[in-house]
């Protein structure tokens, strides 16, 4: 469990952010309640910011495998 929270928490070079935030577009924390409810329209800004969180990360890490393969090559 707790290697399982470092991994997620950490930011990586490469796309700024944890692994937590690029799927959850939030920080980790231990102590919040999964039980609360949120309203709708929360979600759906949460989605969106996620989305682009994601399609950010999703860029930089192409553009990082290509860069390594010019090198490998």
């Amino acid at each position: 469990m707790i290697a399982e929270f470092a991994v997620n928490n950490k930011i990586y070079s490469a796309t700024k952010v944890s692994l937590f935030i690029a799927n959850y577009n939030r920080e980790l924390r231990m102590e919040t309640d999964i039980r609360r409810k949120k309203k709708v329209k929360k979600v759906i800004e949460c989605v969106k910011r996620m989305k682009k969180i994601q399609e950010e990360a999703r860029t930089v890490l192409k553009k990082a495998q290509e860069k390594m393969k010019r090198q490998a090559n």
